[in-house]
C-alpha cells in the first residue's frame, strides 16, 4: 500500500511540474497530459480504497494506522489532481491572452505546489517529520502570490484594465487549494510518525533544544 501511495505522490508532483511549465510557455496542449495523470490518480484511488478495506481488518495497530494514512493520502492526492486539471482546462481557454505577470505568478504557484508534493513524497518514504514541516512553511509563499493576484484583479487599486480576471482568479484559487491539500498530507505524515498533531510538534520546535531536553528528562523521571 505505501508503494501505491508513493506512486500517487509522484504522479501529482509530475502533474504540477508539467502545469508550471505549460503556464509559463502558455501552452494549452498540456491538458491531455494532465488528463492522463488525473485518470491514473483515479485508478489508484479505487485500488487503494478496495485494498485498505480488506487489509485494515487484518492489520495490527501500527499497520492499521499506516493503511489509514495511505487512504487519507489518496483522497487528498485525487483532489489535487482534479484541481490541477481544472487549471489546465482554464488554460486551454485563455493561455494566449494571459498577461505576463499573471503567467509568471501562476507558473510560480504551480511550481511551489510541485515542490511541496516532492517534499511530501520524500517525507512519507523516510518518515521524516522535518521534511514534512517544510511543506507547511512553503505554503506561505502560495498565500502571498494568491493575495497579489487578488489585489491585481479584484481590488485593482490602480484601475488598470485587466484581461481574463475571472479565469486568472479561478486558476489562482485552484492552485492555492492544491497547496492546502498538500499541507493536509504533511500534517498526516506528522501524525503518522509521531502520533501527535502538527500543532504540538510545531510548539515543541519553537522551544530551545535545552528546554525540550529538560522536559523529556522530567517525563522520563516521572515514569520511574
Amino acid at each position: 500500500m505505501p508503494r501505491l501511495t508513493a506512486r500517487a505522490c509522484q504522479i501529482a508532483r509530475l502533474a504540477a511540474q508539467e502545469l508550471a511549465k505549460g503556464i509559463e510557455a502558455r501552452d494549452p496542449s498540456l491538458w491531455q497530459e494532465l488528463q492522463v495523470h488525473e485518470e491514473e490518480l483515479d485508478s489508484l484511488d479505487r485500488q487503494i480504497n478496495e485494498e485498505v478495506t480488506v487489509a485494515v481488518a487484518r492489520g495490527s495497530g501500527p499497520q492499521a494506522r499506516e493503511l489509514l494514512a495511505c487512504l487519507k493520502f489518496i483522497i487528498e492526492l485525487e483532489r489535487i489532481g482534479d484541481l490541477l486539471l481544472n487549471v489546465a482546462n482554464r488554460l486551454q481557454l485563455v493561455a494566449t491572452r494571459l498577461q505576463p505577470q499573471d503567467t509568471k505568478d501562476l507558473s510560480r504557484m504551480a511550481a511551489i505546489v510541485a515542490a511541496m508534493l516532492g517534499n511530501v513524497d520524500e517525507a512519507f518514504a523516510s518518515r521524516d517529520v522535518r521534511k514534512a514541516l517544510e511543506v507547511l512553511k512553503a505554503d506561505a509563499e502560495l498565500d502571498r502570490l494568491r493575495n497579489l493576484i487578488f489585489v491585481r484583479h479584484i481590488e485593482n487599486p490602480d484601475k488598470v484594465p485587466r484581461q481574463e480576471s475571472f479565469h486568472v482568479v479561478f486558476m489562482c484559487q485552484s492552485l492555492e487549494r492544491s497547496g492546502d491539500h498538500t499541507k493536509n498530507l504533511a500534517e498526516e505524515i506528522c501524525h503518522l510518525v509521531s502520533g501527535r498533531s502538527v500543532r504540538h510538534i510545531l510548539r515543541e520546535q519553537d522551544r530551545p533544544d535545552e528546554q525540550v531536553y529538560l522536559d523529556r528528562m522530567r517525563k522520563d523521571k516521572s515514569r520511574l
